[in-house]
């Protein structure tokens, strides 16, 4: 289920996947239900593809969430994560990763997890498994190539029709203080 829920850099929240276009992600908010379209200059990331640091091998978000919600009974946390102090945060944390790394898993990736949990169980999602779909990530990684060489044309183009005007410019002397 965590492939399709995605995190956008941004824009707050947690956005489900829609519907793909050629050359945009159709996403909708779990929050307020809004669609909106997601481009390729958008930093998006599965929440399939996170994971937290632990003084061992780097753990699944998907395990994580799993750990958190059999402590909360999959009820929502009622931690105020905005005024909790770091040693709050950590000591929360500790029940339900007791072997996190406390130099690289900051107070505020502890605030991040704590708000995405929230989010999943208000919108209603409570299974967090990754699914493996064949042939789902070789499309999107290739859509995404397709719209980063489009977009490098795009500019390199740009960048050559600039040339060219100034060059011209520079030929023909305009702009140029005549004297």
């Amino acid at each position: 289920m965590l492939n399709k829920i995605l995190s956008i850099t941004g824009k707050s929240g947690l956005y489900q996947l829609v519907s793909q276009g050629k050359n945009m992600l159709i996403v909708e908010s779990l929050s307020d239900g809004k669609r909106m379209p997601t481009y390729a200059r958008d930093k998006i990331v599965s929440l399939a593809d996170v994971s937290m640091y632990t003084t061992g091998e780097d753990v699944p978000l998907s395990d994580v969430l799993t750990a958190l919600g059999k402590k909360q009974e999959m009820r929502p946390v009622e931690m105020d994560v905005k005024n909790a102090t770091p040693d709050a945060l950590r000591t929360f944390f500790e029940g339900v990763l007791p072997d996190f790394d406390r130099d690289r898993v900051y107070p505020t990736d502890i605030q991040k997890l704590i708000k995405w949990y929230n989010l999943l169980i208000a919108a209603g999602i409570t299974d967090f498994s990754v699914e493996k779909e064949e042939g789902d990530n070789v499309e999107t990684t290739t859509e995404s190539k397709d719209v980063r060489e489009e977009q490098k044309t795009a500019r390199q183009s740009q960048v050559k029709t600039q040339k060219k005007m100034t060059g011209a410019s520079a030929k023909t002397g305009v702009g140029a203080k005549k004297g």
